[in-house]
């Protein structure tokens, strides 16, 4: 089981241990707002544990909002073109121009975004201001306490910048009185690399489940690298992390053999997690669980499949034609996966195009890549343990959301609950640990900065790795009868990656088909600078079936590329303090 539980239950009773004992004078007039500690209580070794837990909970999210959740399902996966809101129009409608590329400042989902990272980045500068005054704290404690916070705030300030770009930054030295005055800038770079160079010089290479560890901070300095265009330092940091790195617990990084096991509670904490985000139930509060995915399920599913609720984040048609495999087993990596004869066999255009008879839908023939049916819920699929997905009964809107239903992070038959939470409105709170950085997500990191860097075959190695895993036939869905694949899977590796373009688009395609539906895409596409591009051909491709959803939508090169500035923040800072971005 967990043994960090998502930290919020724990820092409450640290919260409460560090009360005890105030002294019988005239000092206990002088009484702390709820809630806080006093300087002399945060400023012990146990004092300043409890603040740094409370830290690590900022992970999951502070004030309960889905977009907090570390996921990104709808700012990294939709916006990406990997799925679309789901379920119809009038449910979570704020989500909808959003979709569209038609978001505005005022929506409050961006503003619960920017308190709840900023909240992250205030524990962390809490944490750090009472190392600074401890009596009771070793140099090594300090060193690794302060490793922790520095590694924590800068993946906040990290998501910060590539969500809103320019973020106003301060550190622990900055009076509270002071913050609302700070400008924001896109010039924070140098302060994240610095916090993970901290972090990676400081922290040990086991530092317990759920902890972060010396080689999580040097995967995250070398991410930081790459999305600065920093591919020399990039290639050679991941490289050392890919030959040394373990897992905070202790396991050598590697891939797992069954894909679909880094999506298994039962598997948490395994080789594959880099980086990741702590779940528990039953805690007292649906929050220590996954809170934030609790609307991505199929649509009424009744006790024959999980949650039972709401039909939220569906696979794009686009992405489930993205795993067509040519007759070699390679992905079409000239586009025309979405050709129609290439396509994707799907419901959505078997009904809307056959008088509604759903009865006649014949899967598809044709090869595939056998991810598909790890990441995506298609009809006539094994879905997990429940039964074989039965189509329209599991979605609430084929017109305005087309035929899928998301597939990882979503819990087994099996484990209802044990590794679910059933104490709220639904049953749909998983406890899996979400994984922020896993390492098919390094080495593919690692394969760009190689082909930037002009090193192909290091980046035919990489990439052939994590398809040698896919390719593992052991693993790949199998009909619930034992009568083989569900489906037509067929995957190879490449022979060769024969100039830097092919290899560049060979990386980059590969990311897409493994990292699906993980809250990446969108912000991969910004920063290899061609969001528009892509994101306008998605919209081309998906409007012509989901009219409602995307008929005239489009993506504005030069402003969508980030979220606006939420208009609440200006409000209360001031319009000659924080600057709105471009566009909005």
């Amino acid at each position: 089981m967990k043994t960090m539980i998502n930290f919020k239950k724990t820092v409450v009773a640290a919260m409460s241990f560090l009360m005890i004992g105030v002294s019988c004078n005239d000092e206990f007039l002088e009484v702390l707002p709820t809630g806080s500690l006093a300087d002399a209580q945060v400023g012990t070794k146990d004092g300043i544990e409890g603040l740094l837990i409370g830290t690590y909970a900022a992970l999951n999210g502070v004030f309960g909002n889905r977009f907090e959740g570390p996921n990104h399902w709808v700012t990294g996966s939709i916006m990406g073109g990997e799925a679309n809101k789901g379920t119809d129009a009038g449910d979570y409608s704020t989500i909808n121009p959003i979709q569209r590329y038609e978001a505005d400042p005022t929506i409050g989902d961006f503003n619960s975004l920017w308190n709840g990272r900023f909240e992250g980045v205030s524990r962390a500068n809490k944490v750090l201001a009472a190392l600074a005054v401890a009596t009771d704290v070793s140099a090594a404690d300090a060193a690794r306490i302060a490793g922790e916070a520095r590694l924590l705030r800068g993946h906040f300030y990290f998501d910060l910048k590539k969500h809103f770009n320019s973020i106003p930054l301060f550190d622990e030295t900055v009076l509270p009185a002071d913050i609302p005055s700070i400008p924001n800038t896109p010039d924070v770079w140098g302060f994240i690399e610095a916090d993970f160079q901290f972090a990676y010089d400081n922290l040990p290479a086991e530092n317990g489940p759920g902890r972060v560890n010396k080689w999580a901070a040097g995967a995250y300095l070398a991410k930081a690298y790459l999305y600065q265009q920093k591919f020399g330092p990039a290639k050679d940091l991941f490289t050392t992390v890919i030959e040394q790195g373990v897992t905070s617990n202790g396991l050598p990084y590697d891939l797992l053999d069954n894909y679909a096991q880094i999506y298994n509670a039962e598997n948490d904490n395994h080789a594959e997690a880099v980086m990741d985000v702590e779940s528990a139930n039953n805690t007292g509060s649906t929050a220590n669980a996954n809170y934030f995915d609790d609307l991505n399920y199929p649509y009424n599913t009744g006790p024959d499949g999980p949650g039972n609720c709401c039909g939220f984040f569906q696979p794009s048609m686009e992405l489930a034609n993205s795993f067509r495999t040519g007759a070699d087993g390679l992905p079409l990596l000239d586009g025309s996966y979405n050709d129609p004869a290439n396509e994707v066999d799907n419901i959505y255009r078997h009904v809307f195009t056959n008088d509604n008879d759903e009865s006649t839908f014949v899967e598809d023939p044709d090869p595939l890549d056998p991810r598909i049916d790890h990441s995506i819920g298609r009809k006539g699929i094994p879905y997990l343990d429940w039964i074989e997905h039965p189509g329209s009964a599991w979605i609430r809107s084929f017109p305005y959301a087309g035929p899928y239903s998301p597939k990882k992070y979503i819990y087994y038959r099996s484990q209802e609950n044990s590794f679910t939470d059933g104490s709220s409105w639904t049953r749909g709170y998983a406890t899996m640990n979400y994984t922020i950085i896993r390492f098919a997500d390094v080495l593919l990191m690692a394969a760009e900065a190689e082909v930037e860097a002009g090193s192909l075959d290091k980046a035919l190695e990489y990439v052939n790795r994590v398809r040698a895993r896919a390719a593992n036939s052991e693993f790949w869905v199998q009909e619930y009868d034992g009568s083989g694949p569900a489906a037509n899977y067929v995957i190879s590796e490449y022979t060769s990656f024969p100039n830097q373009d092919f290899a560049r688009r060979a990386v980059r395609f590969e990311r897409k088909l493994e990292l699906s539906g993980e809250g990446h895409r969108f912000f991969d596409l910004v920063r290899w600078g061609v969001a528009a591009e892509e994101l306008n051909a998605y919209l081309d491709y998906e409007s012509q079936y989901l009219v409602t959803k995307f008929g005239g939508a489009s993506f504005t090169a030069g402003k969508n590329e980030y979220y606006p500035i939420p208009q609440t923040q200006i409000d209360i800072q001031g319009s000659d303090v924080l600057s709105q971005n471009p566009g909005y």
